[in-house]
């Protein structure tokens, strides 16, 4: 059976996420439900995402959501990669109701929906405060996020973005959190130039190119921090857990302690090659 896969993300800003939402598309085991965008611009995050779904021939429901962070100033203000849809004069407008899209598709669907966060968790966040039977009735939870392990561990930036937001998730009584942080995600990445030779062999991840483009003014590498989140639903063998209690602090640290008896799954160690053999075989 496929799985039920609801993808909360902040596309347009790190090349990531449009490469994760290609991902599901392309996943045959993954029956994406809807997607909700989040932080600054996100309608226009919402029209990324609503384009990459045109073109992968899907209709797939996407709701712009919130765009401050729980407190502060939002630090991700603007979508970049949306530069490449004002040349192209791609417009789309969307409902709002992204709250009620999560509840109601989590409440109709008990104990099915994988719900996937690869952005800051201020949407989540917020319906689980207003909702807190919601977390109990997911399926499971897969979140790109934090740091866990190491002396020096670094702020992550979805977690920084809006770490009490984070706080309220990682508290949550979801029955399983995978949590694939920097530890295992700075280790997937691919150069420039090979990025163009693997993408440029498929049509959906060609349409990616024409977003990493923008990406590429200032990087020559790209991260696969989001998609190795999201393809642990599908493979659990791709990365090494540890079982036990994630925290915050107030600036985002995370940290971690094992206990058998909690519902986090933090990734420890990842297997690179399976990764990428993985990924590159729905293209």
């Amino acid at each position: 059976m496929k799985e039920k896969v609801i993808l909360d993300t902040d596309i347009g800003t790190d090349i990531d996420d449009a490469i994760c939402l290609g991902y599901l598309l392309k996943n045959p085991e993954c029956e994406l439900l809807g997607i909700t965008t989040v932080s600054g611009e996100s309608e226009k995050r919402a029209m990324i995402a609503s384009y990459l779904c045109e073109k992968a021939g899907k209709d797939i429901p996407v709701y712009p959501g919130l765009t401050e962070p729980f407190i502060g100033q939002q630090k991700q203000k603007v979508a970049q990669q949306f530069e490449f849809l004002e040349k192209i004069s791609y417009k789309k407008t969307f409902e709002k109701d992204w709250f009620n899209f999560l509840r109601r598709t989590i409440r109709e669907n008990p104990y099915q929906v994988n719900l996937i966060t690869i952005g800051p968790l201020t949407n989540i966040g917020i319906l689980f405060k207003i909702d807190p039977e919601l977390p109990s009735l997911l399926k499971s939870m897969y979140i790109m996020g934090g740091m866990f392990f190491g002396e020096n561990k670094k702020v992550e930036w979805n977690i920084s973005i809006d770490p009490y937001a984070a706080a309220t998730v990682f508290s949550s009584p979801v029955k399983e959190m995978y949590i694939c942080g920097l530890d295992v995600t700075t280790r997937v990445r691919l150069e420039k130039d090979r990025i163009i030779e693997k993408f440029s062999k498929n049509f959906l991840l060609k349409e990616v190119l024409n977003f990493a483009e923008i990406w590429f003014r200032n990087s020559e590498v790209i991260t696969f921090h989001d998609p190795l989140a999201a393809a642990v639903l599908f493979e659990k063998n791709l990365c090494r857990f540890k079982k036990g209690k994630v925290f915050v602090d107030q600036i985002g640290i995370t940290g971690f302690i094992e206990d058998k008896e909690q519902n986090s799954f933090v990734a420890q160690d990842v297997n690179e090659n399976i990764f990428f053999e993985h990924f590159f075989s729905f293209f």
